[in-house]
């Protein structure tokens, strides 16, 4: 009788849990199929990916440690490894299948329409949770970099979960939570070295909790305790950035304060030149996240920059009982001031830091706007927002099947070399040979690269993959190293593999 009562005690309260959140689980759903559709088909899988999987392969085989991540576009920095060994179970769950460490990703997105609707909820109310998970879970920019295993991509849920949890340890005096800002933090800086824009706004609530600890609000032991093991904890999880650093003569440190001193192409010394270019910045955010690249992104700019000066001036002596909306004004002119002096082109993954807080500061507005007596246009602007980022919906597409292209061509490949060595070229105008490299080398190809200093790199077949038109195609003249290095050479064959070009060139003399 007793297992009955219980058993039935616990459908119960799944059912009433079910029946309070059906319409945060649908939104859930929503956002899960979103993602995870036809994900193989759909994720970028180019050179990038490739080298990645390569290297996380070499863990897991041949138990090859990772001390470095990936490198930076601009500086000539390099990430740490953890997006790495993020990877690391779902490629081996996968059967060392690419689609893996996406699923891996697209399933972190699926979490951070949660943690989007819980911040929501805690900072402003369940209404407000709901709406931002709504326009989180259908943002074609969001689902886009939600579908693809990339190092920035997994920025959103570790973000927010560092800003969630600082201030969780801040508002409700639970020291406890800084365990998990310090893992979400060494997360985001290595994701993305803009990753640190979040850094000041972390301080600040830092500043804030032992501001609380100083007036004995807050147990001064047990948030000594916390502290220290949160800061140790971060600590190791960035060692293997300075280890790296440290046995390379420092290379990171230089490229760090040349990028920030030196390369005034890159980055403004001036912080006040930031100034004029915030409100445009502000724009192309909101244009991009919330508004899906339409028009009516200049709107919904303006009417947050007026509305959230008039909290500013509104609430300015209230900082603690509206301490969400600050805290998200925070993210952002962080953001912004950073963005404003950067002198390079910015991209949508650049704002994965960010990607929470424009949602979260829209469905604020929204609900403040569906509690007053203007509920009627709170109501036709969600539906403006639910509708242009329906129709811009990235599943309307078809897919670019780039990981079924890069199988092709190489089985193409493992075809015709027949189990003999061979070096690799691709010719491209934004891929190289990694994403193929990775089903060759799953397959056990030899697959040599072409040293000039040492002849025995250089086998007696150059295999080149051309991703351009035929008339951009020169194999045997391409300035590609693997080209050069190969010496003179004539093309033998050639064949067409899903849209690009096979050649098979063997020495001429």
């Amino acid at each position: 009788m007793e297992k009955t009562g219980i058993k039935n005690k616990s459908i119960n309260y799944i059912l009433n849990f079910l029946k309070e959140n059906w319409f945060l689980i649908l939104i859930i759903i929503i956002g899960a199929f979103f993602r995870l559709y036809k994900i193989g088909e759909y994720m970028t899988f180019l050179g990038d990916e490739g080298r990645d999987v390569i290297i996380v392969r070499n863990l897991l085989v041949k138990a090859d440690p990772i001390l470095i991540g990936p490198g930076t576009s601009v500086g000539g920095m390099y990430l740490g490894p953890l997006y790495y060994y993020f990877m690391a179970p779902f490629l081996f769950l996968a059967g060392y299948s690419p689609v893996g460490p996406a699923i891996g990703v697209a399933l972190l997105s699926v979490t951070t329409i949660y943690l989007v609707y819980l911040a929501g909820r805690d900072w402003f109310s369940k209404t407000a949770g709901l709406i931002a998970a709504v326009l989180y879970a259908i943002a074609p920019t969001v689902i886009i970099y939600s579908r693809s295993s990339w190092n920035p991509n997994i920025m959103p849920f570790f973000a927010l979960l560092a800003v969630y949890s600082v201030w969780r340890a801040w508002k409700e005096k639970e020291a406890a939570w800084v365990i998990l800002t310090s893992i979400s933090l060494a997360f985001v800086l290595q994701s993305h070295y803009l990753g640190v824009l979040l850094v000041p706004v972390i301080f600040v609530f830092i500043c804030l909790l032992l501001k609380e600890v100083r007036k004995n609000k807050i147990i001064k032991s047990q948030a000594t305790k916390f502290l220290l093991f949160s800061l140790t904890l971060f600590t190791l999880l960035m060692s293997p950035l300075v280890l790296f650093d440290f046995r390379h003569g420092f290379l990171n440190s230089k490229a760090l304060y040349k990028f920030l001193t030196i390369r005034q192409e890159t980055v403004s010394i001036k912080p006040w030149t930031a100034i004029p270019k915030s409100y445009p910045i502000f724009e192309e955010i909101n244009t991009s996240l919330i508004t899906a690249k339409e028009p009516v992104g200049k709107i919904v700019t303006f009417i947050l920059t007026l509305w959230s000066v008039y909290m500013i001036l509104k609430k300015r002596k209230d900082i603690r009982s509206n301490s969400g909306f600050y805290i998200i004004i925070l993210w952002i002119t962080f953001a912004l001031i950073g963005f404003g002096i950067y002198k390079q082109p910015i991209y949508d993954h650049y704002f994965g830091f960010l990607f929470p807080a424009s949602f979260l500061l829209t469905a604020f507005f929204l609900t403040l706007i569906l509690e007053s007596k203007f509920k009627i246009f709170g109501v036709i602007a969600l539906g403006i927002l639910i509708y242009v980022n329906l129709i811009n919906n990235p599943l309307q597409f078809s897919p670019n099947m780039q990981m079924n292209r890069s199988i092709n061509v190489a089985n193409k490949i493992l075809e015709v070399t027949n189990g003999k060595p061979f070096n690799l070229a691709v010719l491209a105008e934004r891929n190289y040979e990694d994403g193929y490299r990775y089903f060759l080398d799953i397959n056990d190809a030899i697959v040599l690269h072409a040293d000039v200093w040492d002849k025995s790199t250089i086998s007696d077949t150059l295999m080149v993959v051309c991703e351009m038109e035929k008339s951009k195609c020169d194999p045997t003249h391409s300035p590609e190293a693997e080209v050069a290095n190969f010496g003179w050479s004539k093309i033998e064959n050639e064949w067409i593999v899903d849209g690009v070009i096979i050649y098979k060139l063997i020495h001429s003399n």
